[in-house]
């Protein structure tokens, strides 16, 4: 499940110039190349890696936009160190996609009436409404393409993907696939809808306890699907990649369609004004087209798998408790083989990435790294999400940080976890800032709050002590995770960014406050946490806290205790106990001993 590399060294230049002539043949300004294919997700197939072939841009947002004198890359906060590194800043502008509108730079790169070409297929219905009104209002327009201009110029674009897509055992998933199907088909036909077009291949891998492998790190099928509301199903998906005995775990109610039976049966089933659901926000404007041309009245609303899918059952908690315990004593057996070497002298990032999956492949259902490990040693550490390379490759030296962010695919749970090390003596202001995110992260860890509360809403704590200090970080406190599915799952997080969607008992989230010097080092700590029902002495409402799943030491090394309050020292000796007697049962010799010392009392 590792990450296809980009062809090394590109010819950024002349793929640029490539597209250029292809735009101009078709009398097309610009065109814009986003990172996501049709699914709109995190992690796409080597033949969708459109803005990785064109721009050298490796990271999991984004998008650029060529025109016929000038070029950029837009992205985010987390970004913009990396953007830098893989995209050459003689061919594009770089830009922040929150803080520089697309629409100012197509002011100034394109003619009045100039017209920006777009894959329909590769962006939302709502982007494309939205895009569509900007730019009416500063004398541009949209023009959609029939095919994506970029496929005609990458000569050499790989097939699509043929993943074997296997049956996900009930044991794991908990419920069996015809009670997800009749339920939520009971749902839409209470609410008069006849269908729901169901483009997002995790919810698809739920609803069908089904699981692949046609894109990195996580076990998706690509596929779309129409779920009507008699519970019947139709799933169009390439029907060599089921193996044998698949359609009869399917069913009799689980017809199987070629991918490119979509468009007409998406035209057919909105005949007669049926009213269908789709989501504007995660839904391509290809099939809000087809629909409408079909002449569906269309339900705009939110997947409705995703919140089912957010809130795990009593197996899938139980599974991924299980696949935090053998993660856990992974990490440990690392960390300790990771205190040897590492004063050692010569050890590199990617060296340790690659020891931290060996020991992880060792365990009982491993399938895989649940994202591209993130192993930043002293300046590296501070670009959010980095991913080593040969040219980037840096030793752990003496006297820095290294971050460390993984996490494992296993059949019964998917982790992610975050560990900041000191490699030898780290200075006082690491230890200060260290502490002050270590503080934010218990403060989240400890929250109680009622039933109705959003994840936006527990944002704050994680960063007031940073903010204290002055000091803040560029991205979300925390992201939804699934059951060996998406390391990253809507629709809770917790995020400065207003989300309407309440915590609800079974989801499950990451807390990982964090702390960014550039050029300097990095900090963040990682847990993943379940959402649970709490007993609270003489509350008036419902209440809910957090169970702490990820167990992993955090390095004492960095903590100033004097910055800590009892109750939070308190809570770091109790998470320190939980987490020996987890997995020192399992660890034998020095890597035993090993834990014993980096789970002892901070005292104080």
């Amino acid at each position: 499940m590792q990450a296809a590399a980009v062809p090394l060294p590109m010819d950024h230049a002349g793929r640029l110039a490539a597209l250029r002539a292809e735009l101009a043949r078709r009398g097309l300004d610009a065109f814009i190349v986003p990172r996501g294919d049709e699914h709109q997700g995190e992690y796409v197939p080597p033949r969708a890696q459109r803005l990785a072939w064109l721009t050298g841009f490796t990271g999991s947002a984004g998008h650029a936009v060529a025109a016929s004198a000038r070029a950029a890359m837009f992205v985010d906060g987390r970004y913009t160190i990396q953007v830098r590194a893989e995209v050459p800043e003689a061919l594009y502008d770089y830009k922040h996609l929150i803080d520089d509108p697309l629409t100012d730079w197509l002011a100034d790169a394109l003619p009045p009436g100039g017209k920006l070409g777009y894959d329909p297929r590769l962006h939302t219905a709502a982007w494309v409404e939205r895009t569509g009104k900007a730019l009416e209002r500063i004398g541009l327009s949209l023009a959609p393409c029939e095919d994506n201009p970029v496929d005609a110029v990458w000569t050499d674009q790989p097939p699509a993907p043929l993943a074997p897509v296997v049956a996900h055992d009930l044991a794991f998933a908990g419920v069996p696939a015809a009670v997800k199907r009749a339920e939520i088909g009971a749902k839409l036909a209470r609410d008069g809808i006849a269908a729901a077009v169901l483009t997002q291949p995790d919810s698809i891998a739920w609803l069908l306890n089904i699981r692949g492998a046609d894109v990195p790190c996580t076990p998706l099928p690509l596929s779309f699907a129409i779920l009507k509301a008699s519970g019947d199903l139709d799933l169009f998906i390439d029907r060599r990649k089921l193996v044998p005995g698949l359609e009869a775990h399917l069913g009799n109610q689980v017809s199987v369609r070629a991918p490119e039976e979509l468009g007409p049966a998406l035209e057919e089933i909105g005949r007669g004004g049926a009213k269908l659901l789709a989501d504007p926000a995660q839904t391509s404007a290809w099939i809000f087209e087809r629909l409408e041309k079909g002449g569906a009245r269309v339900e705009r609303d939110s997947d409705p798998c995703a919140l089912p899918k957010a809130c795990k059952n009593e197996a899938e908690l139980a599974g991924t408790r299980a696949a935090h315990r053998r993660d856990g004593v992974a990490l440990a057996r690392f960390l300790h083989w990771l205190s040897v070497e590492a004063l050692k002298g010569g050890l590199t990032e990617s060296a340790a990435a690659d020891r931290l999956f060996a020991f992880r492949a060792e365990g009982e259902r491993f399938r895989g790294s649940s994202f591209d490990t993130i192993a930043g040693a002293g300046s590296n550490g501070a670009i959010v999400h980095y991913r080593v390379t040969p040219e980037t490759d840096r030793p752990l030296e003496s006297g820095s940080l290294f971050l460390l962010d993984s996490g494992a695919q296993y059949l019964d749970g998917t982790t992610d976890v975050t560990r900041t090390l000191a490699v030898g003596t780290p200075t006082a202001e690491m230890r200060d800032r260290f502490t002050r995110v270590l503080k934010g992260h218990i403060a989240v860890s400890t929250a109680l709050f009622p039933r109705g509360t959003t994840g936006s809403q527990l944002d704050t704590l994680a960063r007031l002590p940073l903010w204290a200090a002055g000091l803040d970080f560029d991205h979300g406190t925390g992201h939804g995770v699934g059951s060996f599915l998406s390391v990253h799952e809507g629709p809770q997080r917790i995020s400065k960014v207003p989300n309407s969607v309440a915590l609800q008992p079974g989801m499950i989230l990451s807390n990982e406050p964090g702390y960014y010097k550039t050029d300097a080092y990095g900090i963040r700590i990682e847990n993943l946490v379940a959402v649970q029902p709490v007993d609270t002495a003489g509350a008036e409402r419902p209440m809910l806290g957090f169970e702490v799943l990820t167990l992993a030491p955090i390095d004492r090394a960095l903590i100033e205790p004097a910055l800590l309050s009892a109750e939070e020292r308190g809570w770091i000796d109790a998470y320190h106990e939980r987490v020996r007697g987890a997995l020192l049962p399992d660890l034998e010799g020095e890597a035993a001993a090993w834990l014993r010392d980096a789970t002892e009392p901070l005292g104080g």
